[in-house]
């Protein structure tokens, strides 16, 4: 099997920005406070013992039971929620979306990796507690993103609508995608699991935020994750002060723009000049400031200053953060060290570093997830025999078809030294035409073109005739590399755990056991 390890740097499926961060540039770190590492842990610690204070562990841990109190938590989840109290427990936090029965991978290899990096964690500072922490993203309105997931090659769509938080929406209609779903799995025990973890999750729960709860527990339930809603009235009490300086002095717009505009990279996300929004069961829209009042985009709610910032206070819980102020939210609460996310969110987490500082809030360390290709014994001995590398399995389509077929033929098929020849003999020809007549030297030109060119066609047509020689084997290379990279894409991005799980009852436990956060290259998994 391929033993050969691809970095994410060199992968060619992060962008310059994320390459940047993981090689620590200079240029970059002002935009974060410590890189990832279990040496940078303890003056994380330090410096969020600081400033997270008693009282919000009380009211953070009573939250917690609050929302748990109809699920069955295992006893390792329980004691991670009663350890919040204490001062030497700190938090491991990821976020996601409600993804439909978890849609693409990357969301199992999130969590896997939060769980992991608290166990790694405890052995390196047993004088402190660590917490894996699912921040689940119940005040999203994004539906599209998540109201599908693919299995088999097909999309099972939950087709409905939905106007307000996702959390909030009702699972009504979902029994049509159960029907779908169960008519695709076939038979037997883990088929029948599947069957009935959706069932439960999705026909007995009333709404996305329970629903989503129920089934992260369930693939998580004895490895102490805390399941986390930040749709919670008491939580978001804690987060008053800081909605109030968003509507009267928009530090957050200030700050980010001030970060953007000195930004070197695609910019992720952009500020806006209110980051807040309002919602209730079925609305969520952005609060905007027009001529001295505070308006509902979309309806006809026009709040005073002094009306909305009475609302505030009274009920908090009707004001939800964007992408901007969310991470902020989160780290108010939280006695959180570090968070895991794709390469987009530590994208948009970069612009933010300034407007923590201007809130006295510590920014945690934020560190890439995991990322994994999965692979059958079958495929491994397949790469084997077709000399393929994961360098090769990497690689862009056309360039891994080309570069095989250069290896595979007995000719070289690379016609740089006769290039080089030919450029050699018409740097000799313009030195005689810049001694003649002018007219001679566009000739010389014209005619250089003319042969480079037709070198560059007799390069193509001996690589399309020796993929026509070699095609059998080149056709299996194609067909290797995709179904390892479906759709020519990363198989975290596309596929299903279920549809490993179909096969592998232990699917979860494995990728637990493989995962190592804190690398720096994709890992590969034999399943």
């Amino acid at each position: 099997m391929p033993t050969d390890c691809i970095t994410y740097q060199e992968s060619g499926y992060f962008s310059k920005l994320i390459v940047d961060y993981l090689n620590e540039k200079e240029a970059l770190q002002s935009l974060y406070n410590r890189f990832p590492s279990f040496e940078n842990i303890k003056e994380q610690v330090a410096e969020k013992s600081k400033n997270y204070s008693v009282e919000n562990r009380i009211i953070l841990e009573a939250a917690l039971f609050k929302q748990n109190q109809d699920f069955d938590l295992s006893l390792a989840s329980l004691n991670n929620i009663k350890l919040l109290q204490q001062e030497n427990t700190f938090t491991i936090t990821t976020g996601h979306q409600l993804n439909l029965f978890t849609g693409p991978l990357y969301f199992i290899y999130k969590i896997a990796d939060t769980i992991n990096l608290c166990k790694a964690l405890r052995q390196k500072y047993p004088e402190n507690n660590f917490v894996p922490i699912y921040w689940m993203a119940t005040e999203d309105h994004d539906f599209e993103e998540i109201n599908h997931f693919k299995f088999k090659g097909k999309k099972i769509v939950w087709n409905t609508t939905s106007n307000g938080p996702v959390g909030r929406l009702s699972t009504q209609g979902l029994q049509e995608v159960y029907n779908a779903f169960s008519s695709e799995l076939g038979l037997g025990d883990n088929a029948s699991y599947l069957k009935e973890l959706f069932k439960k999750a999705y026909l007995e729960h009333s709404n996305l935020a329970d629903a989503t709860r129920y089934l992260v527990n369930e693939l998580f339930k004895n490895e102490g994750l805390v399941i986390l809603d930040g749709d919670d009235t008491e939580l978001k009490k804690l987060f008053i002060p800081t909605i109030k300086d968003e509507l009267l002095q928009q530090t957050s717009h200030k700050k980010v723009t001030e970060t953007i505009q000195n930004f070197k990279y695609d910019v992720q996300v952009n500020p806006r000049e209110i980051n807040l929004f309002y919602i209730e069961n079925d609305l969520r829209e952005r609060i905007i400031l027009e001529n001295g009042k505070y308006k509902i985009n979309n309806t006809d709610s026009v709040f005073t200053p002094t009306e909305i910032l009475e609302l505030v206070e009274n009920s908090p819980e009707k004001i939800s953060p964007n992408v901007i102020l969310r991470p902020l939210y989160q780290e108010i609460i939280l006695p959180n060290l570090s968070y895991i996310g794709g390469g987009g969110e530590i994208a948009y987490w970069l612009e933010l570093k300034s407007m923590f500082e201007a809130h006295n809030i510590t920014f945690p360390m934020l560190l890439l997830r995991n990322s994994v290709v999965i692979a059958s014994e079958k495929q491994m001995q397949k790469a084997d025999k077709l000399e393929l590398t994961w360098g090769n399995l990497f690689s862009k389509q056309i360039d891994l078809i080309n570069s095989k077929a250069k290896e595979l033929s007995k000719f070289n098929i690379d016609f740089s030294e006769q290039k080089i020849i030919l450029q050699q003999q018409f740097e000799k020809l313009n030195q005689i035409a810049l001694q003649t007549d002018k007219s001679f030297i566009g000739a010389v030109k014209a005619q250089e073109a003319k042969q480079t060119k037709g070198l560059d066609n007799l390069e193509k047509r001996l690589l399309k005739a020796e993929k026509r020689v070699h095609s059998e084997k080149l056709a299996h290379i194609t067909t290797l590399q995709n179904e390892l990279f479906p759709n020519q894409s990363l198989q975290e991005r596309q596929l299903n755990f279920a549809e490993f799980y179909l096969n592998n009852s232990n699917f979860i436990s494995l990728v637990l056991s493989k995962l190592e956060p804190l690398k720096k290259h994709f890992l590969s998994i034999i399943d």
